[in-house]
């Protein structure tokens, strides 16, 4: 522990507490019904239920299954994703707002199925969800989500009162929501998806795709993967047929796994304005562990961020006092222009490639139901929400004002980190410090580790030549531009980048 009595390495509590299957990468030419790349929920959740189907399916992962966002989530399974509803009947009309929330609901019901059905040993728990505020000044936006929740049929209830050690000034609650722990989910899914005859590949990149009837995924290990479809699941798409790049922007947020002096009430909890709160418990060793999460930020922008978890520590001390911090960790996850998932065909000129990504830090329900429509256009069967995620929609408004705003704010950051001029040299970092530094007049990131040595690396990100930031936090180099994350030695962790940082 350090001085803020804060774990040093950040580690999830969910990839900490239990062993996960491993699997061979893949060593030779194969020939598959469906190809997806990215072992996350929505790539294991579509190999499952293709697999199911007696579809000939392969799952590829650059790294290990369910070391990417999944395994960093809070694992709230719900359709109560921050204060959306009033909104898309504002932008999308009722229908398509209604349309959203089943798809999502019918998600859950899902999840509540099959662990009830398969017996998953999961800590799933059935609980309420609400969002609420303590400022009076956005007591009408609750008010108008409440609203939006009476038109669309939401199942929930405006209270003036929770069971929490503060006051507030509303909130909405959503009934019959969840949790659990994803990784023993997953885990799981995993294995009746090969007993169906799936088959999994880690450490298994892929580098390109060729487009046709049947489509073929390189490896850069030199492999081919021929298909009739591929579903790209790999976070960012690697594979930008599109311009995705310029429709999606990445945000981290933090957690904090807490064992609390006041018991936990129950339920799920989020603040409605900024700086975002997240609360929910799971069981560890019979006692309750509260998940303290929040401090949503762009990738790579904003304050040193072990402020973000010292911030979430103040707020965990003030609310329920803490015996010990347990773990902490943070997570990224991509939005889009209108805040809504693009799920469907990458392109409309081929059909056949698709794509789920910008879930917005709701991935167990959102993962959840790209499974199931992309399952479903892979074997060519409509889905009544094929409309509301298709990616190649387009609403004047929002998406025309955010698209500017987000590509401008990429240009800013694209120059400033050009007109940066390092002042540092790396013979100043002590250990355990990570700083941009000047190497004989070039910007260079260097980090020196506990054992005193030196890692230096070029700060210009190879997927648009964006300037890198240090996360100290995390210890990673961050882009500003477009979230690719890469290691202290130049290996990539988070697309959309490709490609290594060259070491100095």
């Amino acid at each position: 522990m350090n001085d803020l009595n804060l774990p040093i390495t950040p580690e999830p509590y969910w990839r900490a507490t239990i062993d996960l299957p491993s699997f061979p990468p893949l060593t030779e030419d194969i020939h598959v019904d469906v190809a997806i790349i990215g072992g996350g929920i929505s790539g294991i959740t579509t190999a499952y239920l293709l697999a199911k189907k007696g579809v000939n399916v392969a799952l590829i992962e650059a790294n290990q299954l369910l070391n990417g966002t999944t395994g960093h989530t809070t694992a709230k399974i719900t359709a109560q994703h921050d204060l959306i509803y009033d909104e898309f009947i504002q932008h999308f009309g009722e229908e398509k707002a209604r349309l959203y929330y089943e798809a999502n609901k019918e998600a859950i019901d899902w999840i509540k199925e099959i662990v009830t059905t398969e017996q998953i040993d999961c800590d799933f728990t059935v609980e309420d969800a609400y969002i609420y505020t303590t400022a009076e000044t956005e007591r009408s936006k609750i008010e108008n989500e409440w609203e939006a929740y009476q038109k669309i049929g939401i199942d929930g209830e405006y209270v003036e009162k929770l069971p929490l050690p503060f006051s507030i000034q509303g909130a909405i609650m959503m009934r019959n929501q969840a949790q659990f722990h994803p990784l023993k989910y997953l885990r799981q899914l995993v294995q009746f998806a090969v007993r169906h005859g799936a088959s999994f590949y880690e450490h298994t990149v892929a580098s390109d795709i060729e487009a046709g009837t049947k489509p073929r995924i390189k490896t850069k290990d030199g492999h081919l993967i021929t298909c009739d479809a591929v579903i790209v699941c790999s976070h960012f798409p690697f594979y930008d047929g599109a311009l995705y790049f310029s429709r999606l922007y990445a945000e981290r947020s933090y957690v904090l796994a807490i064992k609390t002096e006041k018991d936990y009430p129950g339920g799920m909890y989020l603040s409605a304005g900024n700086p975002k709160r997240s609360l929910r418990y799971t069981m560890m060793n019979g006692e309750k562990l509260v998940l303290v999460g929040g401090e949503s930020h762009k990738t790579g922008q904003g304050i040193a961020t072990m402020k973000h978890y010292e911030a979430l520590q103040s707020f965990a001390e003030h609310t329920f006092g803490i015996q010990e911090i347990l773990y902490r960790w943070s997570a990224q996850d991509l939005v889009t222009l209108d805040r809504i998932p693009y799920i469907g065909s990458m392109r409309t000129d081929y059909p056949n490639i698709m794509v789920a990504t910008g879930y917005r830090k709701w991935g167990m329900t959102s993962g959840t139901l790209a499974a199931h429509l992309l399952s479903d256009l892979a074997m060519q069967k409509e889905n009544r929400y094929r409309e509301v995620f298709t990616p190649s929609r387009f609403y004047a408004d929002p998406s025309v004002k955010n698209f500017l705003k987000e590509n401008v704010d990429v240009a800013k950051h694209l120059i400033s980190g050009k007109l940066e001029y390092a002042l540092r040299q790396p013979e100043d970092l002590v250990n355990g410090e990570g700083a941009v530094v000047n190497v004989n007049g070039k910007r260079c990131g260097a980090y020196r580790d506990e054992g005193g040595n030196l890692h230096i690396v070029d700060t210009t990100c190879t997927h648009m030549g964006c300037e890198l930031e240090w996360n100290n936090g995390d210890r990673t180099w961050d882009c500003p531009c477009h979230g690719s994350r890469f290691s202290i030695d130049g290996e990539v962790m988070e697309g959309p980048a490709q490609r290594r940082l060259e070491k100095k």
